[in-house]
């Protein structure tokens, strides 16, 4: 008997005992490779004794201190090194526990800075359909998935929404790139414009969208259109990197494959790696200039802002990356795995597509090519690819309704940067396995 109130309370999951590298291991004696990262967490696989050890040695000097009294070393420590790999910019870094604290803090942030500068009626945001940027109720207001909205609907504060650059589906068939992208920013510019151009604060996009979509990329040129409009109407970008950053796309940061360079970043699962909750928002000179140069104070925090132990995990996981070369690793293996994916899905009659950067990889699934026919939503694909890929011994990250909230199925790869080749081969025939197993079930029970 369990006394958690899980996710699933009629299902409880297996109970994790044991990490090493990628593999996790439950209670009653069974392995998995965790394909996914849990949520593209774990960049550094579990049990990295150096990590570990950093975090020990953090708790016998300092395990908490407000950050209304004190700074921390590894917190100094911390910033300094996320400045060093960073534009010259955006050399301020505020710290936070989740990803969903972080776009709040962004969106609280941007607020402060237009009152500062004596503009207080700044007070809309746009973001994208399809999005997602966290679970807490400001965050998930700005998200655009219809479905994780849908039961919360009444609670949200007001948000506009853009189309999202998803070029399998949205583009023209006669467009080109280019084309696609200026459309995209001109209807951008006529929301701005719709609201009035003096009233817009923020516009908030995954730099290469995740949970909701599976790892799509935008179309050349995109930011850097999105980037125009924004200064052309004193608009902050934010862009959200909380599961495409910290060299998860094989760059450090995404939007560096973009042209831009935003005024507020959030990052937050492969920071800590997932060995101690841990985000930050990176902030732009002029967002600080401002709040320093108006009331002196940014009126906004939590208890663990900075947390000591937290900052010393994520010191220690980002040092790693940086001796190992794992950015670098994780574009090279990213190219292996979309190989490897492509050699056993290209011709799947039920694959539609394979995309991704780096080591953050996805496939989306439809019930025929043929014409383009996406699965009813009411088979839940995705879900029972979940479920059966655990059954042998693969975790990965599912999503429905990556195409309008409602249709679509994909699954989302993510593991460790420093997964090896022969894994990695191991991962994509054990989805291939489920995938099959779950089709043909599928397909029994249709009568085809």
């Amino acid at each position: 008997m369990t006394h958690i109130f899980h996710r699933s309370p009629s299902s409880p999951p297996a109970i994790a005992v044991h990490g090493e590298g990628g593999f996790i291991h439950s209670a009653d004696g069974r392995q998995f490779f965790d394909g996914s990262g849990g949520a593209a967490v774990s960049c550094l696989g579990h049990g990295h004794p150096e990590v570990i050890d950093a975090v020990v040695q953090q708790m016998h000097k300092l395990e908490y201190a407000h950050t209304g009294f004190f700074s921390s070393e590894p917190a100094e420590k911390l910033a300094s090194l996320l400045a060093s790999h960073s534009p010259p910019t955006l050399n301020n870094v505020y710290f936070l526990s989740s990803g969903s604290e972080a776009i709040e803090t962004t969106l609280k942030m941007a607020r402060q800075y237009h009152v500062e500068r004596g503009e207080p009626q700044r007070r809309h945001n746009i973001a994208r359909k399809l999005s997602y940027h966290g679970n807490t109720l400001g965050a998930l207001a700005i998200g655009g998935h219809v479905g994780r909205r849908a039961l919360y609907q009444p609670l949200l504060v007001q948000a506009h929404h853009v189309s999202p650059c998803f070029a399998r589906h949205y583009r023209q068939a006669d467009e080109t790139d280019d084309a696609y992208a200026s459309r995209l920013a001109s209807e951008f510019e006529q929301l701005i414009l719709e609201l009035g151009p003096d009233t817009v604060s923020t516009f908030v996009a995954e730099t290469v969208v995740g949970a909701t979509a599976g790892a799509v990329a935008p179309v050349p040129g995109y930011f850097q259109k999105i980037r125009a409009v924004c200064d052309r109407y004193g608009v902050l970008l934010i862009m959200d990197e909380v599961m495409s950053g910290v060299g998860r796309t094989g760059t450090y940061h995404a939007f560096e494959q973009e042209g831009v360079v935003p005024d507020l970043l959030t990052m937050a699962k492969g920071l800590g790696g997932g060995y101690q909750p841990i985000a930050a928002v990176m902030v732009a000179d002029k967002v600080v200039d401002a709040i320093v140069a108006g009331s002196g104070a940014f009126q906004h925090g939590h208890t663990y802002v900075g947390h000591p132990v937290a900052c010393a995990a994520a010191l220690a996981v980002q040092t790693i990356i940086q001796r190992d070369q794992l950015v670098q690793r994780s574009a090279s293996m990213g190219q292996h795995l979309r190989a490897l994916l492509t050699q056993r899905f290209g011709d799947h009659a039920n694959v539609g597509d394979i995309r991704g950067r780096g080591l953050f990889q996805a496939i989306e699934l439809v019930a025929s090519r043929d014409p383009d026919r996406p699965f009813d939503p009411s088979l839940q694909i995705h879900a029972k690819i979940k479920r059966q890929a655990q059954q042998v011994g693969l975790l990965c990250y599912p999503g429905g309704g990556c195409i309008d909230g409602v249709h679509g199925d994909h699954v989302l790869l993510a593991p460790p940067y420093n997964s090896r080749e022969g894994v990695l081969e191991m991962a994509v025939d054990r989805l291939g396995q489920a995938i099959d197993l779950v089709l043909n079930e599928t397909a029994g029970k249709s009568g085809t």
